[in-house]
């Protein structure tokens, strides 16, 4: 048991000074060292488990501090698979850390003609949003100067009528038309009044709601 022992504890000491080299090699070189120090962990658990097997053999005075021995291989190799295991972890984040870097430095940026089939879609649709969007603003711009003009021929034709309404009254009183008639011609001039300030209203709600749906 003494031989075994010996042996294993001078495995687990060859392991420790493998994982001190593992910092100073390249990625090809760590993977090799590291396979290495996984044979010789799987051969010294394997010969924990003999040393299990062969305590029964050593004398009951020696037994427990013998056991001690074992248990203390035991937990230095579970301590050494864990470092085994973060080592790996390390160098394949490293490995991948320099792909990516390679990768990068030689991707050619391309034409947009080579664009992904979405990215060209998405700006096709940007750009006819784009123009939509232009040809709506002509579109408000327009008709706001078409009720413009309306609305100054509307004012144009309330002058006329005030000045018609001014050259009747007169007329009136030239000729001595009747109070009557006089009446019907107010009642006339007042109702093309309330017609003239409702297409006014009109045409004010038309453009609102025109800007209202087209540019909101």
């Amino acid at each position: 048991m003494e031989s075994l022992y010996h042996q294993t504890n001078n495995a687990v000491k060859d392991i420790e000074r493998d994982f001190q080299r593992l910092s100073q090699l390249s990625a090809q070189e760590s993977l090799d060292v590291e396979n290495g120090i996984q044979v010789k962990i799987t051969q010294a658990n394997s010969n924990c488990d003999r040393l299990d097997v062969l305590l029964f053999k050593v004398p009951p005075s020696q037994r427990q501090s013998s056991k001690l021995r074992v248990d203390q291989l035991k937990y230095d190799l579970r301590h050494l698979q864990t470092s085994l295991q973060t080592a790996r972890e390390r160098r394949q984040r490293r490995m991948q850390e320099i792909s990516e870097r390679e990768q990068l430095l030689n991707h050619r940026f391309t034409a947009n003609s080579s664009q992904p089939e979405e990215t060209r879609l998405q700006l096709d649709y940007e750009l006819q949003h784009h123009s939509q969007l232009g040809n709506a603003h002509r579109g408000v711009d327009d008709m706001i100067a078409s009720g413009s003009g309306i609305l100054e021929s509307l004012i144009s034709q309330r002058m006329t009528l005030g000045g018609a309404h001014k050259r009747i009254q007169a007329i009136g009183s030239t000729l001595g038309l009747s109070n009557h008639t006089m009446k019907l011609i107010e009642r006339r001039l007042v109702e093309d009044r309330r017609i003239f300030i409702g297409g006014v209203v009109v045409t004010l709600l038309v453009i609102a709601l025109i800007i209202y749906f087209l540019v909101l």
